[in-house]
């Protein structure tokens, strides 16, 4: 189908006709006849009239083909099972370049010379790429991000100071969705020459510091610690490599602080950091096991 979009002269339009028709009008504006002068511009305007029609009868059956073109690319992409961000490059590369096929089209059924025009649009393109080289920056970006695969659609990154779940790649940006659901476009040029967090493995860590008074027993600590992260169901336990795990790690100014950490399903992060940080401090409260606050102790100098 693209082929024909590329090949299939313009639709017949009679420019001598139309050439024609304003000598004449030109002829009977000089000649002062009234009755010519309208004539010349009822043959003028049919003309120019068959033309417009002619060129909206091609756009329109123009946008419905490269709708099913469309369609038909998506379905093609879908039964092989193309990854979705590379399906969803591909899918906007030859959507941009159809529309192009058919804006050309519509300007040959106008009668205007498609030749010239694909110089102009050469030109003007390369006018607006040398004005937009960030664009192709990000355009070059994007091909390195689907060859390269350092994220799909679906992960969880985080990128020039941003994080979120990728929801698409496109030609020049990439689509993230933040947890606050905002959606933001990061450039795909600095996605490709930047730092990546990829959080696309199926468990993550929690990470937990726990502050106690001094003077309260290590073990017993670790024993409380460790017991709620046994009870919660969404910490992993039956994985040696991914233990839940209790330490002394700071003797700090004004607090014993311990290293908590836990392991859980990437979708568990964040109500487990925080369930697990509120069941803490309850149970500790409960049990007597104090939490410190900063303290300044002052000696008074003897005369």
């Amino acid at each position: 189908m693209i082929p024909l979009l590329q090949t299939t002269p313009p639709l017949p339009v009679d420019t001598a006709a139309l050439h024609a028709a304003k000598a004449s009008l030109q002829q009977a504006a000089e000649s002062g006849s009234i009755d010519d002068i309208l004539r010349q511009l009822l043959q003028f305007g049919i003309q120019a009239g068959k033309s417009i029609v002619l060129a909206i009868i091609v756009y329109v059956v123009g946008r419905f083909i490269v709708r099913m073109l469309n369609k038909l690319l998506a379905n093609f992409l879908e039964r092989r099972h193309v990854e979705t961000s590379v399906a969803g490059f591909v899918k906007s590369l030859v959507n941009i370049v159809l529309t192009v096929l058919l804006i050309v089209t519509v300007v040959g059924t106008l009668g205007v010379n498609t030749a010239s025009f694909a110089a102009l649009l050469a030109s003007l393109g390369l006018a607006v790429g040398m004005a937009l080289s960030g664009n192709m920056q990000n355009f070059a970006g994007g091909i390195i991000v689907l060859f390269l695969k350092p994220f799909r659609v679906g992960d969880f990154i985080e990128a020039q100071g941003q994080s979120g779940v990728v929801t698409e790649i496109q030609i020049f940006h990439t689509i993230i969705l933040t947890g606050d659901n905002k959606r933001i476009y990061l450039p795909n040029g600095a996605l490709s020459g930047g730092n990546i967090i990829n959080y696309a493995n199926e468990l993550r860590r929690v990470d937990i510091t726990v502050g106690v008074e001094y003077g309260i027993a290590a073990e017993r600590v670790k024993s409380e610690v460790l017991a709620i992260l046994n009870a919660d169901e969404a910490v992993v336990k039956d994985d040696p490599g991914h233990a839940p795990f209790v330490a002394l790690s700071a003797l700090a100014d004004s607090s014993v602080n311990y290293t908590v950490r836990a392991w859980v399903k990437g979708a568990d992060y964040w109500p487990a950091f925080f369930r697990l940080q509120e069941t803490i401090y309850t149970t500790f409260n409960a049990k007597g096991i104090d939490f410190p606050f900063p303290q300044l102790t002052v000696h008074q100098a003897k005369d």
